[in-house]
């Protein structure tokens, strides 16, 4: 892959510059990795977990649910960034959601690097306890038509929800302004560009 003009270079090379910050929540670095749904967050995190020797990921969609899915904050907060802000692991409950209910266990290490992905992970909440901010940059229309082709027609009624809570949510919450990276999905893999916040 060859970076383009104003390219910050390739996950690898963003993972070095992770592990050289100083840690945002208790000793763990913790970054986001935002965007809309079917932008390919979960793609980007665990390949930016991997060029960071398996760094944990908190998957949002572990702690929203189907009657809130947007309503996650107070449990990412209490079960997740406190223990972190004491050197602590975090310990927080898994929705299932194919039942239809929290069930199970996840423990985070406080690691040196953890990835916090899913939509709102930079939301205005989160973001003091963030060490970076990146968003996959992938206009809403392509990123949910994506969505819908990975689950399929079965779950079009969902979506259609999902859309108006999402679009709902950004207008409230915007976390593209405050980004710090931009992640483009290339035919090579992924290009980092600077964001609106401009940090390297």
């Amino acid at each position: 892959m060859r970076p383009g003009s104003g390219a910050l270079g390739t996950p690898a090379a963003l993972a070095r510059r992770l592990r050289a910050l100083p840690p945002s929540c208790g000793p763990v670095r913790l970054v986001a990795v935002d965007g809309h749904a079917g932008s390919g967050k979960s793609t980007f995190a665990g390949r930016l977990a991997g060029e960071l020797g398996g760094a944990p990921v908190l998957h949002l969609d572990d702690l929203a649910s189907h009657g809130a899915l947007f309503e996650w904050t107070g449990r990412v907060l209490e079960q997740v960034l406190a223990p972190f802000s004491r050197g602590e692991p975090a310990r927080h409950r898994v929705y299932d959601w194919e039942r239809r209910v929290f069930t199970g266990e996840r423990v985070l290490p406080p690691a040196p690097v953890v990835l916090v992905e899913g939509v709102g992970a930079g939301r205005r909440a989160l973001r003091p306890q963030l060490v970076r901010l990146l968003w996959m940059e992938l206009p809403p229309g392509e990123s949910w038509a994506r969505g819908r082709r990975r689950d399929g027609p079965a779950l079009a009624g969902f979506w259609d929800g999902w859309e108006r809570a999402e679009l709902r949510h950004f207008a409230a919450d915007p976390s593209r302004p405050y980004a710090d990276h931009l992640v483009q999905q290339r035919p090579g893999g992924f290009e980092l560009l600077p964001g609106p916040r401009g940090r390297t």
